[in-house]
């Protein structure tokens, strides 16, 4: 691979740009809105999803990763860049399809936050009911 490849990857209304090519350096490097990937995403938890896909197709440090995320809230956006960067590395070698769809990382999460009804607390949720 020579050049860089671009996936996008989505969850609740997140969407993540992915571009992924070969390192420059001797570690690759995680960019997200061009901030590092340690000060984008504090929280411990955010950073090993991202890290999953890699892990699991040992390719960790190979590659130089940038990431443009936009719209919904940390956990939205993790899984996006999960997805994102789940389908690039299908891009460069369709031998990693089996693994990761086995683990579910292909699967965009399309759960979305269902609206809230007139008359009601929350999307399903009632007002307290009172006899007297």
């Amino acid at each position: 691979m020579e050049k860089q490849t671009q996936q996008n990857g989505k969850r609740k209304s997140a969407i993540a740009r992915v571009y992924i090519r070969q390192r420059a350096t001797e570690t690759g490097v995680i960019r997200i809105n061009g901030r590092s990937f340690e000060d984008y995403f504090p929280r411990p938890t955010a950073r090993m999803l991202i890290m999953q896909p890699l892990e699991l197709t040992s390719t960790v440090g190979r590659f130089d990763i940038v990431i443009n995320v936009k719209g919904g809230g940390n956990s939205g956006q993790a899984g996006a860049v999960r997805h994102g960067i789940s389908r690039n590395l299908i891009k460069i070698d369709p031998s990693f399809r089996p693994v990761l769809k086995k683990a579910g990382f292909l699967t965009r999460d399309s759960r979305e936050v269902e609206r809230k009804k007139y008359g009601l607390a929350g999307a399903r949720r009632r007002f307290q009911y009172s006899k007297r």
